[in-house]
């Protein structure tokens, strides 16, 4: 399996959004959980502008993105989602070696990721660790475990 890493165009951030919400949808959460995450999984015009994003393709089939925004050194691993039949194959790894990389190349010493529950052992085998927790962004009363990997 070949999986091929570029930038999106403008007119595949609605499908590089929808395979966001498929993403989180596959953990089980509601269509009500799903709508309130919507608009924070949506990916914009501003984000190719103010941010590093890449999806992940296996031929012409978007299998997964990231994204990583930087400021004063530190890296914020802002999404990293993979189509649902496509997760447990390696593309998570393959997205997040690009963001470390990339994070690095900013000049980056430090990555912060805001974790779904769901993806905490994930980014524990990567080497996060665990420094706090933050208030959900899209879901009042939910709090998400916050993560810093030296890079």
């Amino acid at each position: 399996m070949e999986i091929a890493l570029r930038p999106p165009h403008a007119a595949e951030l609605p499908a590089a959004s929808a395979l966001c919400l498929r993403s989180k949808a596959h953990w089980g959460y509601d269509q009500a959980f799903i709508d309130a995450c919507r608009n924070e999984l949506t990916l914009t015009p501003a984000d190719l502008a103010e941010s590093a994003v890449a999806l992940a393709l296996s031929g012409d089939t978007m299998v997964g993105l990231g994204q990583i925004s930087h400021k004063s050194g530190v890296a914020e691993l802002d999404k990293l989602f993979v189509e649902p039949e496509w997760i447990g194959r390696g593309i998570g790894k393959v997205l997040f070696d690009w963001s470390t990389g990339k994070a690095r190349s900013l000049g980056a010493r430090t990555m912060l990721v805001t974790a779904d529950p769901y993806a905490v052992p994930f980014y524990e085998k990567m080497g996060f660790e665990l420094i706090g927790e933050e208030p959900s962004a899209s879901i009042p009363g939910r709090v998400l475990p916050v993560y810093r990997l030296t890079l």
